[in-house]
């Protein structure tokens, strides 16, 4: 038996989040998410990984939970939690606190604490910056402001600039600050505001801060005409609050996150990625900038940076980076030099920590492996460490295909095959389209695991087409601003080799997708015939609604060009309804802010009014992936359900998890 036989059973699986290295390099603890007690949603909490052989061991057991740990300069741990303050009487639980757990062991005190909480922190010698929620007006009458709203029912939020929402939560009616504090006996004392009045430029800031804590580095979004954003990097000197200096602002591009400090305090590496059009494609490049003179150029090539980290002598750094369906690490020369790739294997990486003498410790996970923590040497050598979370024993077997699309192109994709598929007992099959579109099943996910699917004898291809990253720019090239006719024609030479192969069934297929995968489902149902039935999960279906309700309207303007002109037309999937005749499952999340349940409800509408045999799996109170324990379990079921109904010509079966 394994989790994969029944999904209570594998949402209730311990998964790693992150991990974090001491500075001495003799430390390594993850943040691991957990169900709760009442089985109803998760939790987080530090685990230790010892480096000497031992067995991992929990650090914290608080009811709120704990999450975002940081060691300081000392070894002490800092972590984010909501936990109650045991020196303080009647002390409010609702929002999340600073506290610290001391390396001589001990118990957990809060050292820092505010009234719209605090979310997120670094560290830099004895210097911690953290960010906050403020209210705009008087930040020393905050507290009594915050009580007065709350006491008058008051949920109200004015906005005058752009945007509003992110993913599944509203911004406002506070503004994200930084703030620095230094480390002292009980609390941090100096706390200083170092971004007053900030409006909405910290919405979802990267920043680091300087090893001698004198400087804290971060993005800074600036408002543009027409609804536009361009996010700049900026120093701000701790022991002078307000003052900053532009580091890196260039017209048509943005420079953000992860943003991280050299060892030596004189470099500073980000991101930097440009505003793409309808011809000029988006580009991902890492950007090292000197904190003195703000003087920059790029570094690693046609990589497309997912995690960057430094190496201890502050001349190379370690950056994890799509490539060719795999996540390896590479070492990266700050000069520009060639980058050089570390890791020889087929995994993708996350969560990078270098240690004093070069050591990489990193999260490693595979399409066939949930993330572990790793040791990897500087030749390459990688060694798995003892985990929190336990093996998985996966029902089936990994398998990679290739295609050669209508234009010459080489496309791939990675095949799970289940176990006792063969010649004699070919396996339905299952085409799932990844989201994006910028990005690329080579890592396990949690929330869209194959191996669930596997386990019900559905053989799953997870094609990497156009869009995907990791292939260089000429596979995004390839289908920018031309969504729908290169994507499926990529999809379908994949699933025509896939469906050559002896273990698999011809006869009986589907096909489903996510966010742009949902896009995809849709386009697909307008266009071909060929598959049994059709899963679409918060997806795209008419682009010119789509475009001004989503969350950030100008990062898809840019691709498209104003609303309503022909290109909106040509790729939206709606303009294909007359054409659907495959049985289709529709599943939205109300709480979807990126892709908005006005998207869901509007393309089951026309499949009503159409006729089309279809049904409408809403979730009133989750967002845009769906998340909690007890509704991943009813998507899984409602999602085989259908497949069983129309690929395997089942009677339907209402999923129990639904009465």
């Amino acid at each position: 038996m394994t989790p994969f036989n029944d999904i209570r059973d594998y949402v209730g699986v311990p998964r790693l989040v992150s991990l974090r290295l001491a500075p001495d390099g003799n430390r390594l603890v993850s943040v691991v998410q957990a169900l709760n007690p009442d089985g109803k949603s998760y939790g987080t909490s530090l685990w230790e990984i010892p480096l000497d052989g031992r067995r991992p061991y929990r650090l914290t057991r608080s009811v709120k939970g704990e999450a975002g740990a940081e060691f300081t300069a000392g070894g002490d741990l800092l972590f984010g939690s909501r936990r109650p303050d045991p020196t303080v009487k009647d002390a409010e639980e609702e929002v999340p606190a600073l506290w610290l757990l001391p390396a001589a062991g001990g118990e957990a005190r809060q050292v820092a604490s505010r009234p719209g909480g605090v979310t997120g922190f670094a560290t830099g010698g004895r210097t911690v910056v953290f960010g906050s929620d403020v209210l705009p007006g008087d930040e020393a009458t905050e507290e009594e402001r915050r009580k007065a709203r709350k006491e008058a029912g008051v949920s109200a939020i004015l906005h005058e600039s752009y945007p509003v929402r992110y993913w599944d939560h509203d911004l406002g009616p506070g503004e994200p600050r930084l703030f620095s504090g230094i480390l002292g006996d009980e609390r941090l004392t100096e706390i200083r505001d170092l971004s007053p009045q900030p409006g909405k430029a910290l919405t979802n800031a990267s920043y680091d801060v300087s090893p001698d804590g004198a400087t804290v580095v971060t993005t800074w979004a600036v408002p543009l005409p027409a609804g536009e954003l361009r996010t700049r990097l900026v120093a701000i000197e701790t022991a002078d609050a307000g003052a900053q200096r532009i580091l890196a602002e260039q017209e048509g591009y943005d420079f953000e996150g992860p943003v991280k400090i050299s060892p030596d305090g004189r470099l500073v590496a980000c991101v930097r990625g440009n505003h793409a059009d309808t011809v000029a494609i988006p580009e991902s490049t890492l950007w090292i900038v000197d904190l003195a003179t703000g003087e920059g150029h790029a570094a690693g090539g046609a990589l497309w940076p997912m995690d960057v980290v430094w190496s201890p002598d502050s001349r190379s750094l370690y950056v994890a980076a799509d490539d060719q369906g795999r996540r390896p690490i590479f070492r990266v020369p700050a000069d520009g030099s060639e980058p050089v790739r570390l890791t020889p294997d087929d995994a993708a990486y996350l969560s990078l920590n270098v240690a004093p003498d070069g050591t990489v410790y990193a999260l490693r996970s595979a399409v066939n492996l949930a993330a572990g923590p790793v040791r990897v040497t500087a030749d390459g050598t990688i060694e798995e460490l003892d985990s929190p979370a336990p093996a998985l024993e996966l029902p089936g077997t990994l398998t990679e295909v290739t295609a050669t699309a209508d234009d010459g192109a080489t496309v791939r994709a990675w095949l799970v095959l289940p176990e006792d598929a063969s010649a004699d007992n070919p396996a339905p099959f299952l085409l799932w389209i990844h989201g994006g579109p910028l990005s690329s099943w080579n890592d396990w996910s949690w929330r869209w695991n194959p191996w669930i699917m596997a386990q019900h004898g559905y053989a799953v291809l997870l094609p990497d087409p156009c869009l995907s990253t990791g292939y260089g720019p000429e596979m995004i090239r390839r289908g920018w601003a031309d969504w729908g006719p290169r994507t499926h024609a990529d999809l379908m030479a994949l699933t025509d080799a896939a469906l050559e192969l002896p273990e698999i069934d011809a006869t009986r297929t589907a096909a489903m997708g996510g966010s742009f995968g949902g896009y995809m489902a849709n386009w697909i149902a307008g266009h071909t015939d060929r598959f049994k039935a059709i899963v679409t999960h918060a997806s795209l279906w008419n682009l010119d609604q789509f475009a001004g309700t989503t969350d950030a309207s100008m990062y898809w303007q840019r691709e498209f060009g104003t609303p309503g002109n022909e290109l909106y037309q040509k790729l939206s999937p709606h303009s294909a309804l007359e054409k659907i005749s495959t049985p289709m499952l529709v599943i939205h999340g109300d709480k979807d802010y990126r892709v908005p349940i006005g998207e869901g409800l509007r393309l089951w509408w026309d499949l009503q009014r159409s006729d089309v045999e279809s049904k409408f799996l809403y979730f009133p109170d989750e967002n845009h992936w769906v998340l909690k324990p007890g509704n991943v379990v009813v998507w899984y079921e409602t999602v085989l359900a259908f497949l069983a109904q129309h690929v395997l010509g089942q009677q339907w079966k209402r999923p129990e998890s639904l009465s």
